[in-house]
């Protein structure tokens, strides 16, 4: 059955949310250097990781590029994966997988729109799981786009890539069943997809019927 990850969790009860609806994997977004609305604070990532309390696997999503301080914001905060979104160099990466070995690493992957490969990512030495996702040179966003890129591309890079892969960019309730059925990915991933046109917050009702699609993919 495909993993379900919901991104940008910007609170408790955002977090109470996604495990209400069967979540596997909550993301929570910290250390930013690229647009974004969905960045929390360390203090607030801890909170959110405390009360979770190993229910289910917990993402730092960061934009960050010294591994020294990726270290110790996770040896804080007490996620059990890092997602790597940004061009860090293998050398830190390594730093990382030394430092932290029982933690878990996601790659980024882009993919434009038009199904152009934007990564480099044959140069990656360290990859526990990679995903796929959409990127907006206009508004300077590495992830959280809304926008979606060619599936038969990802559907490609999934049977050659070594490591699961993850499938993000502009996915949500409506789409993610046509997604997995192209793509097959190991996992989905959403964030803007999940929110309330007016709040800008989750919505609990797009979270659970989200999580409902994939899973019956």
């Amino acid at each position: 059955m495909v993993k379900v990850k919901i991104c940008g969790n910007r609170s408790v009860e955002d977090a109470r949310m996604c495990l209400n609806a069967g979540a596997d994997i909550i993301g929570i977004l910290v250390g930013q250097e690229h647009a974004s609305n969905d960045f929390i604070d360390k203090y607030t990532a801890k909170s959110i990781v405390d009360f979770v309390n190993k229910r289910c696997d917990i993402s730092m999503v960061t934009h960050l590029t010294d591994a020294s301080e990726i270290i110790e914001l996770t040896k804080y905060i007490g996620n059990n994966i890092i997602q790597l979104h940004s061009n860090i160099s293998e050398s830190e990466v390594q730093k990382i997988v030394e430092e932290l070995p029982n933690i878990k690493l996601v790659r980024l992957i882009h993919v434009s729109d038009s199904g152009k490969i934007i990564t480099d990512y044959e140069s990656m030495k360290y990859a526990d799981f990679y995903l796929l996702d959409s990127f907006n040179l206009k508004t300077n966003q590495v992830g959280g786009t809304g926008l979606t890129h060619d599936w038969n591309k990802s559907k490609e890079l999934v049977k050659i890539l070594k490591e699961p892969t993850f499938l993000a960019g502009g996915l949500n309730p409506d789409n993610v069943k046509e997604a997995i059925c192209i793509v097959n990915p190991y996992g989905v991933d959403v964030n803007s997809g999940c929110k309330n046109e007016n709040t800008s917050k989750k919505d609990f009702y797009k979270v659970k019927k989200f999580v409902e699609n994939a899973k019956t993919s």
